[in-house]
């Protein structure tokens, strides 16, 4: 066995053993999110934290350094297959970075954010910021520390940024959300005008958890999610994990008086799952088997949960089906039920918005996390901060923390920089619909008749399969010919949106 055949061996096998402890831990970190008793939360919380720090000492020790330097010596690294030097490349870019956090400084920051998620929980239920402010504080101390060390990429906020969306800077999303919000408010205009506004009133009634689970179990099953490979359980706010594509767990959140909150939670969910469920085997057991990028994974939610489950044609197919599950509640035509499930009006809640003002809630999470980290801004402003946008951005202004600065789970967990993944995850799916109505010229007929299955076999073939072989840009290249366009989506909506309001 030659010196580099040896490394090649030692560095896959250290991939391999890295990746298992993070399978260990995401089946952890989602038993402490969908009922781990309340009690067990410290001590859950620092066997977290002890596996992760055993876990960044195998990510960052030396001899991992030793074999990528031999690796990536070009003899070597041409004669590597293209899943080893995309691994390479990726373990490199991970290495450099968290070689430069110190092993103890790592470890004390996950069991902080295992205790904050649970601290969010009550703190959300309770409408309570005071009890969570000062987990968020030391939080935001730590990434703030961790950008120190890792070096600032243009901005201090590029540095989170690059962590989800490679190349992504605050440059280059100022230009994008700035295009869109300026074609967005005009659009918003001209529907809060128009006098074909869409009736709503019979989605608020009493919908019984039971009948919702199986309705959302049986769209998912459409979809083409596996159930061999997969589960669906319900938590305070609804997620996806990954564990590995023969594993993949989702949940969602049943509400009493919305039928469509849980509905349209796990098709986003599932959207998440089926990318995940269909990664290439060639890359389980390698840190590859995951998404590209945030902004792709949140396009294949983004497009399951929108551009297919809020369309005219799944309605067209799904609507007696609903109303089997709750007889006598829904006794509306589908197309009321198509146009009130795609009212576009503002709101507070990001997860229950509309397509259109959606991107809104997503802009003005990007401006706060912004101020944070690149102005100072403290954990004790955000509050008032937040509210401000709201009233500024969408007009309506929140009653309590609990429907505000509350209510999204990921700062929790230190997400910072995860936010504008939603809306560039808009733009990827409009730009690959379009793709996908030319290539398939059938699509919609396939929606109609309820033939979900070709559909997730197209974005296999183009998006699922690869994992994290490809990068971001070199994927929506691949698929449209084109790198990232913002029109594309704007485009979506304006059509959309011109036809149910009659604009």
């Amino acid at each position: 066995m030659t010196i580099s055949n040896k490394a090649l061996d030692l560095f896959v096998e250290r991939i391999a053993l890295i990746k298992s402890y993070e399978e260990s831990l995401g089946l952890l970190y989602w038993d402490l999110r969908t009922g781990a008793p309340r009690k067990g939360m410290d001590v859950r919380s620092e066997a977290i934290g002890n596996l992760s720090g055993q876990m960044f000492k195998l990510s960052t020790a030396p001899e991992l350094g030793e074999w990528l330097t031999e690796l990536e010596q070009p003899a070597t690294y041409e004669g590597l297959s293209e899943i080893h030097q995309r691994l390479v490349k990726e373990t490199r870019k991970d290495y450099d970075r968290s070689v430069k956090i110190p092993p103890k400084l790592y470890q004390e920051y996950v069991v902080l954010t295992s205790q904050a998620e649970s601290m969010w929980e009550d703190a959300k239920a309770n409408s309570d910021y005071a009890s969570f402010e000062p987990y968020l504080d030391k939080i935001i101390t730590y990434t703030n520390q961790f950008i120190d060390l890792w070096g600032v990429k243009g901005t201090r906020y590029d540095t989170l940024l690059d962590m989800y969306e490679p190349g992504m800077t605050t440059e280059e999303l100022d230009r994008v959300f700035g295009g869109l919000r300026e074609k967005l408010v005009p659009l918003s205009a001209a529907i809060a005008s128009s006098p074909h506004q869409p009736e709503t009133g019979f989605l608020k009634q009493q919908y019984a958890k039971e009948s919702q689970k199986k309705f959302s179990l049986f769209i998912l099953e459409q979809m083409g999610f596996d159930f061999t490979g997969g589960r669906l359980d319900e938590s305070a706010h609804p997620f996806a994990t990954g564990l590995n594509p023969g594993d993949v767990r989702i949940t969602t959140r049943y509400l009493a008086d919305d039928v469509t909150s849980a509905l349209f939670g796990t098709i986003h969910e599932g959207g998440h799952a089926l990318y995940e469920q269909n990664i290439s085997k060639d890359l389980i057991g390698t840190t590859l088997c995951t998404g590209t990028s945030m902004g792709i994974h949140e396009s294949q939610s983004r497009f399951w949960e929108n551009v297919i489950g809020r369309s005219t044609g799944f309605w067209k197919r799904y609507f007696g089906d609903l109303q089997q599950h709750f007889p006598n509640q829904l006794d509306v035509s589908v197309e009321d039920f198509y146009r009130a499930t795609n009212v576009s009006e503002p709101s507070l809640i990001r997860i229950e918005a509309d397509e259109l003002t959606y991107n809104l809630h997503i802009i003005i999470r990007y401006e706060i996390e912004k101020l944070i980290f690149n102005e100072g801004v403290k954990a004790s402003e955000l509050p008032a901060l937040w509210n401000a946008k709201y009233k500024e951005y969408l007009g309506i202004e929140p009653s309590n923390d609990g429907e505000g600065v509350l209510q999204d789970v990921h700062w929790s967990g230190g997400a910072f920089g995860y936010f504008p993944s939603y809306s560039l995850g808009n733009m990827y799916a409009a730009q690959m619909t379009d793709t996908l109505e030319r290539e398939m010229p059938n699509f919609w007929e396939l929606v109609e008749t309820g033939n979900l299955i070709p559909i997730k076999e197209w974005l296999t073939d183009k998006v699922y399969q690869y994992g994290k072989l490809r990068t971001p840009s070199e994927l929506i290249t691949s698929i449209t010919g084109k790198s990232l366009d913002p029109d594309y989506l704007f485009r979506y909506l304006e059509k959309k949106y011109t036809d149910i309001y009659k604009l």
